[in-house]
């Protein structure tokens, strides 16, 4: 058999589509076998410098060609990201009234508010807890506005009845516990920050204490990539199975 000279022409076409098509096939391989891919995770500063390191060097030893970016923020900036479509996984603080339902939720882990001061100093009360209202008196070292944190403890020091006095304000999580270790004040920070903090002591509040929700949301429209869902898989495994800050609970 032999091509007519309409054969000889579509030949190099066909070839170049059969390649194209084979690429294609092997390039959906790649991505569901976890060997390519990205994934784009959002994180408060707080969980960026806590939980999301271990659970993302457990999951780059796993699947070491997928490409990790993770973009640090606040909670609604990152919930607004997600809409955006410009990250895939969040972890956000669960407001209490919920998230709009474009986006679904599922709670992680449960954290209390403590508060940090320098360890080598006497503690901010002679008691093992500490009421709120102890630290009417006390400079606290405060986060910038917009913060989640600073809002929280805002609110619960004017139902406490008074109103805080600062020693500084405006820093994120790192330069916050960097004024606290240098004397500046006390601060009410998320328990799991302080785990790798030698310099500072934390203080439980007294009940009832303040405490926070910590959710892992997606887009409840949109198909996980594979590399999300295994990012995904992991961090969950990862709280369920390792040993946890005091002060910290998996949901």
């Amino acid at each position: 058999m032999t091509l007519t000279a309409a054969g000889q022409t579509l030949l190099p076409l066909a070839q170049r589509m059969v390649a194209d098509a084979d690429a294609a096939q092997e390039a959906v391989a790649d991505i569901v076998g976890l060997r390519r891919g990205e994934v784009r995770l959002g994180a408060t500063p707080s969980l960026c410098s806590s939980l999301v390191p271990e659970v993302l060097r457990t999951f780059r030893t796993a699947h070491p060609d997928i490409q990790l970016y993770v973009n640090e923020g606040g909670s609604q900036d990152l919930i607004e990201n997600l809409q955006a479509h410009t990250l895939d996984l969040a972890l956000i603080v669960q407001p209490e009234e919920g998230v709009d339902e474009s986006l679904s939720t599922t709670p992680v882990l449960r954290e209390s508010l403590v508060v940090a001061s320098v360890a080598d100093r006497p503690p901010p009360t002679p008691h093992a807890q500490i009421a709120l209202s102890e630290l009417e008196h006390t400079p606290l070292v405060m986060f910038r506005a917009g913060y989640d944190i600073r809002g929280v403890t805002l609110e619960a020091c004017e139902k406490a009845g008074f109103t805080p006095k600062f020693a500084v304000e405006g820093g994120e999580m790192d330069a916050v516990l960097a004024f606290v270790e240098a004397g500046l004040g006390v601060a009410l920070v998320p328990s799991m920050v302080l785990a790798n903090r030698p310099l500072l002591r934390a203080t439980p509040l007294a009940p009832p204490g303040m405490r926070r929700t910590i959710a892992l949301a997606h887009r409840t429209r949109s198909v996980l990539p594979h590399a999300a869902q295994a990012l995904r898989a992991t961090l969950l495994q990862h709280v369920a199975t390792q040993e946890l800050p005091l002060g910290v609970r998996p949901l």
